[in-house]
């Protein structure tokens, strides 16, 4: 299990959280809260021992399971039951057995014997791992977090980004580890699949930590909430489950307000009457005493919990374009095997917004994708109308150079501004001080929606491309976004499993893949975005 003691952790020159000790045991399932930027995913990475605290010690006993915002990319030729089955061995196992067993066929006298000997030790890793039933315990994880049966076969880079992360999770999952740490896993899961993923990690022996803003998986399935406060580098440690968390925090904050109201009332007194005696020599003293008393009545009180700062999210200023800035004809794309688009028709007009549906996989990203020249597609083009500029985010954040610090990933798709323009700008979406000088690789996940975001400021974009653009975002940040979303005068497609971000774009038209059938919008098409 983990045990963590005096830990504090640093990004840069910045301290993020100080003087660190709790204790997850099996059975703890740890609701890990905060804003964005409280420091909720480098903390989860120095559990999973990828990042070193500045000071303090993190001790883990048993096997460690990691779930981060952006999974690091397996071998894209690796099947996906291969890669699942990788978090026990058995995906080597099978391999070896398959090629004893060809062996066998052929070999004779001591070649013989050595590859029978080879078959027993495959076999004895395989039976290890859990055997066959092993491999159907694979495929119901698979089938639980959304993956189709078709997929099982596929290798991994032919899958969407969605996919890929759901094949993680699985893996995850599968491997059995006495610990897990998951890092916003409902991202990319429909309806159903998070439905699943509560009942699993309700009846999760062992201990776990999990980041997420789905208040439902929280409210179903937490026993315990950490609190990330940036405001104090501190956690506050609740045990107890959501629902008494959200209840409790309101009652402190009652309590502090109240304490506060009465201290300072008592210490107007104080203060009144220690001016009134000041002017005689004889009660000078005493008036001294009584100003003693209101500082410390003051100095003694939990201070109230400022309000969060919220990021001032801005859309761009589209510049002019003609009618039809942007159209799709016939776009065809496959990876390897794997047909994704087959024939999409599409026309942007000025001021239009589109949202495109689908199942995981269903090729909505890839779209995306091909639109914004990211990709080519198999047959087919894209014809940019007069005046058209682009503006694209990307769900897996690659559009930015992690390479590279948040200051200068803004100042790199708009060379325009002076660099204290650039500041200004970062600021809006709360990067300000030693923030804007971290590399883009150390943010978290909502941080680089809000840098990508940033990014889009001052590109004149007159068609936006949205995929997953909620992602990631506390609820602060998600509204910011979304009324930034409603307010955007110019044409948008978006792609979103967020029902909130259908609301705020209030769309004209919908596409509906992998068929590309296109429909005026319906609020009867709202059943469908969850499952998207």
């Amino acid at each position: 299990m983990i045990t963590v003691s005096g830990v504090d952790l640093r990004v840069g020159a910045r301290l993020l959280l100080s003087g660190l000790s709790f204790h997850v045991g099996p059975g703890d399932r740890v609701g890990l809260v905060g804003r964005n930027g409280a420091g909720k995913t480098t903390l989860l990475r120095t559990l999973a021992g990828e990042e070193r605290p500045a000071a303090g010690t993190v001790t883990v006993s048993g096997s460690v399971g990691y779930l981060a915002q952006d999974p690091r990319a397996a071998d894209p030729g690796t099947s996906v039951t291969d890669r699942i089955l990788s978090a026990r061995g058995l995906d080597t196992a099978i391999r070896d057995l398959r090629k004893a067993e060809a062996a066998m066929s052929t070999a004779t006298g001591a070649a013989q014997e050595r590859t029978m000997a080879a078959y027993a030790r495959a076999e004895t890793r395989f039976q290890a791992g859990g055997g066959y039933a092993a491999e159907a315990e694979a495929a119901r994880l698979a089938g639980g977090v959304g993956l189709p049966v078709r997929a099982l076969e596929q290798p991994v880079g032919e899958l969407s980004g969605g996919q890929r992360r759901r094949v993680e999770l699985a893996r995850i999952l599968f491997a059995q580890h006495e610990t897990l740490l998951l890092d916003e896993p409902t991202n990319h899961l429909d309806a159903d699949s998070v439905q699943w993923l509560r009942s699993f990690l309700l009846g999760y022996p062992g201990g776990l930590i999990v980041i997420s803003h789905d208040r439902e998986l929280l409210k179903a399935t937490v026993n315990r909430v950490f609190h990330l406060d940036p405001q104090r580098t501190t956690i506050d440690i609740h045990n107890t489950g959501w629902k008494k968390y959200l209840q409790q925090l309101e009652l402190d904050e009652r309590r502090r307000t109240r304490e506060r109201i009465t201290a300072e009332r008592k210490a107007a007194i104080l203060q009144a009457q220690s001016r009134k005696m000041q002017s005689s020599a004889g009660t000078a003293s005493a008036a001294r005493n009584m100003a003693r008393r209101a500082d410390k009545l003051l100095s003694g009180l939990e201070a109230v919990r400022r309000t969060d700062r919220v990021a001032k999210i801005r859309l761009p200023d589209p510049v002019p374009s003609g009618k039809t800035p942007l159209t799709a004809h016939g776009l065809k794309k496959s990876y390897g095997a794997l047909k994704v688009l087959d024939g999409v028709d599409l026309a942007i007009d000025r001021g239009s917004r589109v949202v495109v549906l689908g199942l995981n996989g269903a090729g909505k990203t890839t779209l995306l994708r091909l639109l914004a020249g990211r990709e080519t597609p198999d047959e087919g083009r894209v014809v940019p109308g007069h005046g058209l500029r682009l503006g694209y985010f990307a769900q897996e954040h690659d559009t930015l150079d992690l390479a590279v610090t948040v200051r200068q990933n803004l100042a790199a798709v708009a060379p325009g501004l002076t660099d204290g323009e650039v500041r200004n700008v970062l600021g809006s979406f709360l990067f300000s001080g030693d923030d804007v000088d971290k590399p883009a690789g150390v943010l978290s996940g909502g941080e680089k929606t809000r840098l990508a975001l940033a990014g889009l400021v001052h590109s004149g974009a007159n068609v936006l491309l949205l995929d997953e653009p909620t992602n990631n975002l506390d609820p602060a940040s998600r509204d910011e976004v979304l009324g930034a979303v409603g307010r955007y005068p110019g044409a948008t497609v978006m792609v979103t499993h967020d029902e909130g971000a259908i609301e705020a774009l209030r769309p004209d038209r919908v596409l509906i893949l992998p068929d590309a059938d296109e429909d005026l919008w319906s609020d009867d098409y709202l059943s469908l975005v969850s499952l998207a």
